[in-house]
């Protein structure tokens, strides 16, 4: 009991610390695993919105990373639930996950595991491609430009 009180306040401790200097980021990129099939999958979603992996519904609720000059971390609050056919959907986790700490707070499931790999920007649009040169007026025969 001791022990998951400790982890319990590292947690939150950590949350606050890393809240302090995190920047939110709009996509979140998550990792599962099918540890029936071993197939690894990389999830990349937007904050508000859920996907799917398995049986899983995940949503993304908040998702930050730390700033450049700072040690690197990535914290993400994340709702699983699982929908198995026939049953009413169950909430399997709620709470924030952190990249650095996988074991800190994770998903325990039979069958999937799910951790955050990071939380990003939008990729940059890329850039357009320069315009054509201008061709040069033509000078008449015989005639040099001056």
């Amino acid at each position: 009991m001791r022990l998951w009180l400790l982890l319990a306040f590292v947690a939150l401790g950590a949350a606050h610390v890393a809240s302090a200097a995190m920047i939110p980021e709009p996509i979140a990129i998550l990792q599962g695993l099918d540890k029936i099939s071993a197939r690894v999958s990389t999830i990349e979603t937007t904050v508000g919105s859920s996907v799917q992996f398995g049986s899983l519904s995940i949503t993304v609720r908040d998702c930050e990373a730390s700033r450049l000059e700072d040690q690197p971390e990535n914290a993400a609050f994340l709702q699983i639930y699982e929908s198995a056919p026939g049953e009413e959907k169950k909430r399997l986790f709620s709470g924030w996950m952190f990249s650095s700490s996988p074991a800190l707070s994770e998903l325990e499931h039979p069958v999937y595991d799910v951790t955050l790999l990071g939380c990003r920007a939008p990729a940059a649009a890329p850039a357009p491609p320069p315009p054509p040169p201008r061709p040069e007026p033509a000078t008449p025969r015989g005639k040099t430009a001056r």
